[in-house]
């Protein structure tokens, strides 16, 4: 039953990490021909926006070394986006090899995950972006820059918002395209998430180049994300079947589930273009490959009851 809220965008783009995010965080190597059905069963059930791979080193994710061989063999749209993760510019060297027109960079909002992370500063991650972002600019790719830690960090604790928005700021005037907002340990709640989205506003950065990217290490995940559409944001990033975390913070547990939150906005009226019964039977299928079962709720809902 859809019953709408006042306040809410009429649509709302899912930005699908699970084949990246999701499956960079699992113990096992995922073989490539079952990637691939699972970013074309994504594709099915509506997604236009499937962040696939990483070109970060393979001795740091082994689980995504297959990049190029995955690339090779995705089916191709042109109502298909496939951003990548590129950590550097030897990453972006692999990426162009590759045709890759959108990708991503990973910053953090704190000193202690830019430095477990990226083994650098904040200032110095800034810097290794700088060149990325300008030679990906160069040669017309578009750009998203994650700010991770924002609502919190493991070792340093509460991050203050002007320290996120700063970050923020900092990266897009690298000349990213969009911004992705991670509370990548789930313990942001829905006014932290109003108010954060206002400071970073504030800061100049436009609310159409503002997605959310939140982990449910709390049972917050939904709510905070209410909220950012309650602020304006139409950008949501979420995970099918929930897979994920972060293996750089092990209090990281799963990404918002992409069926979960497709349920709350079907229920609100706001348009996605996203089957919610054919995702959750893609993400089935897939808790089969990984011989385990699939966190989303959604999910376990709609499953056949044996």
């Amino acid at each position: 039953m859809r019953v709408p809220l006042d306040g809410l965008p009429e649509r709302v783009t899912v930005y699908e990490v699970g084949p990246r995010d999701g499956l960079q965080n699992e113990k096992s190597i995922v073989p490539v021909e079952v990637k691939s059905e699972f970013v074309t069963r994504l594709a099915d059930a509506g997604l236009t926006t499937i962040e696939t791979t990483s070109f970060v080193h393979p001795r740091w994710v082994p689980q995504l070394a297959d990049a190029e061989d995955l690339l090779g063999v995705l089916p191709r749209s042109p109502d298909l986006r496939y951003p990548v993760l590129v950590p550097n510019e030897r990453g972006l060297d692999r990426a162009l090899a590759n045709g890759v027109t959108e990708i991503a960079i990973f910053g953090s909002a704190t000193e202690t995950f830019a430095r477990r992370n990226l083994n650098r500063t904040i200032d110095e991650s800034l810097a290794m972006f700088e060149p990325v972002v300008r030679r990906a600019r160069d040669e017309g790719l578009w750009v998203r820059a994650y700010v991770s830690m924002v609502c919190g960090d493991p070792w340093e604790g509460d991050v203050p918002l002007a320290q996120v928005a700063s970050v923020a700021r900092r990266l897009m005037d690298l000349g990213c395209s969009a911004l992705s907002l991670g509370d990548t340990i789930g313990v942001g709640t829905p006014g932290q998430v109003t108010a954060l989205i206002g400071e970073v506003v504030g800061a100049g950065i436009p609310l159409d180049r503002i997605g959310v990217h939140f982990h449910d290490t709390y049972g917050q995940a939904l709510a905070n994300t209410l909220a950012a559409l309650r602020a304006g944001v139409t950008v949501v990033d979420a995970s099918a079947g929930g897979l994920g975390g972060c293996p750089y913070a092990e209090s990281a547990t799963g990404n918002l589930a992409t069926e979960d939150l497709v349920w709350m906005l079907d229920g609100l009226g706001v348009e996605t273009g996203v089957d919610v019964r054919k995702l959750a039977e893609t993400s089935l299928w897939m808790a089969g490959r990984l011989g385990r079962p699939s966190p989303s709720r959604v999910v376990q809902a709609l499953a056949p009851k044996e």
